[in-house]
């Protein structure tokens, strides 16, 4: 039988599975809500009250659990009992996310002993009632004198009363949080993100690398994007607009001021400010503007090991990793004349020596870089495609559309977020 132990530390928690008390799986743990108490005198009666769990759903999708609701913790699982609110958590008030807020904050110890940093926070029950309370913080001192001796890194577990008020921290690093979403998809991080104050924000996205950035922006919906360019100094502006997808680096290029998008293309390596300039000539909606001018293309003497190469290429998306264009040289969009593609899984079958040429698929006719949006959706559903070719007038290959760029128009403006008016449901009502 699962017990409440009189103290847990947050970070042992996430990632654990919250069931209902049939066994019926409710989601996984993500972050603890507390409630902070700023400008209160440390003491144990003003420590913050945990108001509840954000647990991760179907769908990606992070809901609110109340604390009331919690029956049992322990180091395998949780479970939660009564009525869970589907409607997607968002952060109020005095709210404060214990991984996404208060980790890595730096706190001043009252003992004299300098600063530290919060790597962990502890949580137990209070008082009859049950109400649970942040405790004790697990803290790294990064340095600290002790008679004559120097100590670095010291960690050391503190109560939270004989600390400063955390809210009250200027700038706070993100190391220990990037840590633990290392392996996140960057669709999961932006999620993250976006739930964030903006503070934390631009703190998160002054410490991630910038590939791995530019791959989260993309994510973002186009406010958040704008947002966190906006506050980058202009030369990581540029250098995020770069490692971007072209496509993707013009549709926020769009949403800023022309006089400032101008600016930043001029700062660009000429050869991605080509490939933006070209894509913003296009009307919005059309083939031209939804489409990649940086697609798989060969020549017709390519064989089939080097088309299998460039396929295997880390940053080629699934969908575009489906076909290699053929055409005329020179190779570069605007190629020469566009010949037909081949299916990679055509590559498959036939030996590495073989010429790409003598694979291709002629039968597919490629739309124009002036076809509408319908027009190439309805191409894409009918020959069950996930890329297609997209050709100027002098039937030159310009670029190619791919099943995501098409999805991203079609999905309205806030597909990312989830209405509010998501139903009520039972816990324990199987539905993942």
């Amino acid at each position: 039988m699962s017990t409440n132990p009189s103290k847990i530390f947050v970070a042992r928690l996430i990632g654990l599975d919250v069931f209902d008390p049939l066994g019926d799986r409710l989601g996984r743990l993500r972050d603890v809500v507390v409630l902070l108490r700023p400008g209160a005198r440390p003491s144990v009666m003003n420590r913050p009250l945990v108001v509840g769990l954000v647990v991760e759903v179907l769908g990606k999708k992070r809901v609110f659990v109340p604390m009331t609701r919690v029956t049992s913790i322990d180091a395998d699982q949780i479970i939660s009992t009564g009525l869970v609110n589907l409607r997607r958590f968002e952060q109020r008030g005095a709210e404060t996310l214990a991984v996404g807020e208060l980790f890595d904050r730096t706190v001043v110890l009252l003992d004299g002993s300098g600063t530290a940093t919060i790597e962990d926070v502890a949580m137990e029950k209070s008082n009859n009632r049950g109400d649970w309370v942040v405790s004790q913080l697990f803290v790294r001192r990064s340095e600290a004198t002790g008679g004559l001796i120097r100590r670095r890194n010291q960690t050391l577990i503190v109560d939270w009363e004989d600390t400063d008020d955390p809210s009250n921290a200027g700038h706070q690093p993100a190391t220990q949080w990037i840590s633990q979403h290392e392996e996140d998809q960057a669709a999961d991080l932006a999620d993250e993100l976006r739930d964030m104050p903006d503070k934390r924000k631009l703190e998160i996205a002054g410490e991630l690398q910038d590939e791995r950035l530019a791959d989260v922006l993309e994510e973002l919906p186009e406010e958040d994007q704008v947002f966190i360019l906006t506050h980058l100094d202009n030369e990581r502006a540029v250098t995020l607009l770069e490692e971007m997808d072209p496509d993707d680096a013009t549709d926020l290029l769009n949403e800023l001021p022309e006089a400032e998008a101008e600016r930043l293309i001029t700062m660009m390596e000429p050869e991605d400010a080509e490939d933006v300039r070209r894509l913003r000539e296009y009307e919005e909606g059309t083939a031209g503007s939804l489409m990649t001018p940086v697609p798989i293309v060969l020549s017709p003497e390519a064989t089939v090991a080097e088309a299998l190469a460039h396929i295997r290429q880390e940053e080629i998306i699934p969908a575009a990793a489906s076909a290699v264009l053929v055409c005329r040289p020179p190779l570069e969009t605007p190629t020469g004349k566009y010949l037909g593609f081949v299916h990679t899984q055509r590559l498959l079958r036939y030996p590495p020596p073989e010429a790409i040429g003598n694979l291709i698929d002629r039968s597919i006719e490629p739309v124009s870089d002036q076809a509408s949006l319908a027009d190439v959706a309805r191409e894409l559903a009918t020959y069950d495609l996930t890329i297609l070719p997209v050709v100027n007038d002098q039937d030159r290959l310009v670029g190619a559309v791919t099943i995501d760029d098409v999805l991203d128009a079609l999905l309205p403006d806030d597909w990312r977020t989830y209405d509010d008016g998501t139903p009520v449901r039972k816990v324990g009502k199987r539905y993942e």
